[in-house]
Order: C-alpha cells, then sequence, then structure tokens
C-alpha cells in the first residue's frame, strides 16, 4: 500500500442486515462479531485493536457506541477507539494503527438501525447550518439535485442509469444479505413512478438495519489464519467543500485524487464495489476512477439492494475480500462515502497475496 511500511490484509468478514430490526445495537453486533473473529480461531481478547464506527443521530442519545462495547466485552480492558463515520473510516484507522508494529490484529465493525427514525430526514442534520439545514432537505432531495446535474451534463442518460439500477437489482438474487433484489429491465426501471424528481424508489437505496465487522492482520499474521489472504494495496480519503454550491455535483474530484493514489488506473482490477447512494453516482464514479466497460461493478447488488448507515461502505470491502477469497477474480476496487452528495470518499484497492 502506498506509504505504508506494514501490509496489511483482510482475513475475515461479516454482516447482518435486515428492512427492520426490533434488537438492541448490541443484540445485533453479538452474532456477527462472534461469527468474524470465530471464523479465524480468534476471540475478541485476541485483538490488539478495535475500532467502530457509527452515529448517536440514527440510536438518538449521545456515546451509543460505547454500550455496543457490550457485544465485543469491554473487560479486561481493551486497546479501542470509535470514528463518527462510516465504518470503512474505522477500516482506515486500524490499518494506521497496525503501522505502529505492536500489535498484530485489530477488529473493526460498525452498525445502524435506521428504521427507528426517518433516516433520509435525520441526514438533513449532516448540512451547512445556516444556509441548507434550516429548509430539512432529506438525502433524496440532495440526491435528486445531484442525479439532474449528471443528466444534464451529459455525464449519463436516464437509460443508462436505469440499465444500471436493473443490473444490480438482479445480481442481488445471489446476495443472501441483500433486502430488495428485483427481475426487472432497464424499461421496467423507467416505468416505476417518480418520486424525487429525476429519482424513482428504486434508484435510491431501501432504509436497512444491519451491521458488519471484518478482522484484518498484518500480512504475516494473516498468513497463519487463512489460506487466501486479501492485501490491501492501496487505500486512502480525500474531502471536498462542505456547501453543495461550492461544488460541481456531476464530479467527485476527492474521489479522483483518493484514486490516483492508490495508483488504480496502473491496475488491472476485475470489479468494483462503489458506495452507491442513488443511482447516478455509479456513472460518477466509473469516471473518476478510471473504470472502463470491462470492470464489472457491484456484483453483490450493492448499496441500492441494501444500506444499513455506518456499515455500508465497510460492506463494500468485505463483499469485494469474499469475492477475491472465493477466487472470483484477483485485483478489486472498494469504495466508500460519507456526507452530501459524495462529500468525502474513501478508495481501496484490494487482491489476493501472492
Amino acid at each position: 500500500m502506498p506509504g505504508l511500511t506494514t501490509p496489511i490484509a483482510i482475513v475475515s468478514f461479516a454482516q447482518q442486515t435486515s428492512l427492520h430490526d426490533h434488537r438492541s445495537e448490541p443484540e445485533m453486533l453479538l452474532p456477527v462479531i462472534s461469527q468474524v473473529v470465530g471464523d479465524v480461531s480468534l476471540t475478541t481478547q485476541d485483538m490488539g485493536f478495535v475500532v467502530s464506527g457509527s452515529t448517536d443521530y440514527l440510536a438518538g442519545r449521545p456515546f451509543s457506541f460505547v454500550s455496543a462495547l457490550d457485544a465485543v466485552g469491554a473487560w479486561p480492558p481493551l486497546n479501542e477507539s470509535h470514528v463518527e463515520m462510516d465504518a470503512a473510516w474505522a477500516l482506515f484507522e486500524a490499518v494506521l494503527r497496525l503501522q505502529h508494529g505492536d500489535i498484530d490484529t485489530a477488529l473493526v465493525y460498525g452498525f445502524g438501525r435506521s428504521s427507528a427514525s426517518d433516516v433520509a430526514r435525520t441526514m438533513a442534520f449532516q448540512l451547512d447550518p445556516y444556509s441548507l439545514a434550516p429548509l430539512v432537505p432529506d438525502a433524496n432531495a440532495v440526491n435528486g439535485l445531484q442525479a439532474r446535474t449528471v443528466l444534464t451534463s451529459g455525464l449519463a442518460s436516464r437509460e443508462v442509469v436505469a440499465a444500471q439500477v436493473a443490473r444490480s437489482l438482479r445480481d442481488a438474487a445471489d446476495n443472501p444479505h441483500a433486502v430488495r433484489s428485483l427481475d426487472l429491465d432497464a424499461d421496467g426501471v423507467l416505468a416505476q413512478p417518480v418520486t424525487m424528481d429525476p429519482l424513482r424508489d428504486v434508484d435510491v437505496p431501501p432504509v436497512t438495519d444491519g451491521c458488519a465487522a471484518m478482522v484484518i492482520a498484518t500480512l504475516d499474521r494473516a498468513r497463519e489464519l487463512v489460506e487466501h489472504p486479501v492485501v490491501i494495496a492501496g487505500m486512502d480519503h480525500r474531502i471536498e467543500p462542505h456547501g453543495l454550491g461550492l461544488r460541481d455535483l456531476a464530479t467527485s474530484p476527492s474521489t479522483r485524487a483518493a484514486g490516483e493514489f492508490c495508483r488504480i488506473a496502473d491496475a488491472d482490477v476485475d470489479f468494483a464495489e462503489l458506495h452507491v447512494l442513488a443511482a447516478h453516482q455509479e456513472s460518477i464514479l466509473r469516471k473518476e476512477l478510471g473504470l472502463d466497460a470491462g470492470v464489472r461493478i457491484n456484483p453483490s447488488g450493492g448499496s441500492l439492494t441494501s444500506n444499513p448507515v455506518m456499515a455500508a461502505g465497510l460492506i463494500r470491502f468485505g463483499e469485494a475480500a469474499k469475492r477475491l477469497q472465493a477466487g472470483h477474480g484477483r485485483r478489486a476496487v472498494a469504495h466508500a462515502q460519507s456526507g452530501p452528495a459524495m462529500q468525502q470518499n474513501l478508495v481501496g484497492v484490494l487482491e489476493v497475496a501472492p
């Protein structure tokens, strides 16, 4: 990985998703964390570092991540951290923490119960507090503005976007963790009613409750744990201005910069798992990352078919790693986003260890 002295690999991954989960966050997390450490014959106490990603806004109470530690077991004391971001950013922190050389494993997890509130409206709290947040535009309204910009710029047509949606919905049929799958073609997508012009319900993710967990390790340790560790060959994240009026919403320079840092242009990529929160964003990401038509996008179905907030970005990395471990390619791109209209973007390149 560019800039890192110690190679890091993904050794195990687990997730759980549903349309509505009545359990508390610790109850939701416990079986997933137990699975992800058990798959490599370890326990949470074997982890040199534990880091999580979540948001108090979904839980409706401050420091909600503290109670989630009950699923990990915080006694004896753990070396633990938390990011108020998607857990993909927790993964980034864990990768950096392993560079210190004093530990060789880390547990990363993220969780969110979106069904407990109006998540699209909740996302308005992340907007500029002076000019945008008082208007309370929900997330789909912001995504609709971006979609309109993409269409009018000529980057993608309605037909192209509809074909991307149809492909994702069909691919989700093979993913047991997808909460939505439909057998539609592009015309079938276009026949759906428009709900937030120019967006349709199938153009945006379903409200999803869920969590995900991942164990990463230094490459030497990873070879002891699994037969085919997946190396994080590159990883970077960048940020753009907060105000929507300060950006061209049909472009994503932060994604482009992160991709260039990861040297994606020099990589022979087999597929990509992209964190798409509205259908038109696939065209933006494909262009900025330089992914040609031969690169398969979101073979898992992607976030349009399952989107547990604060875990969906980590899931993109997990889905990519699982697919590589299963022998479906040698190299993949994983992407996560945060903030309104793709304000922040994290990009990674994963490859099977030689």
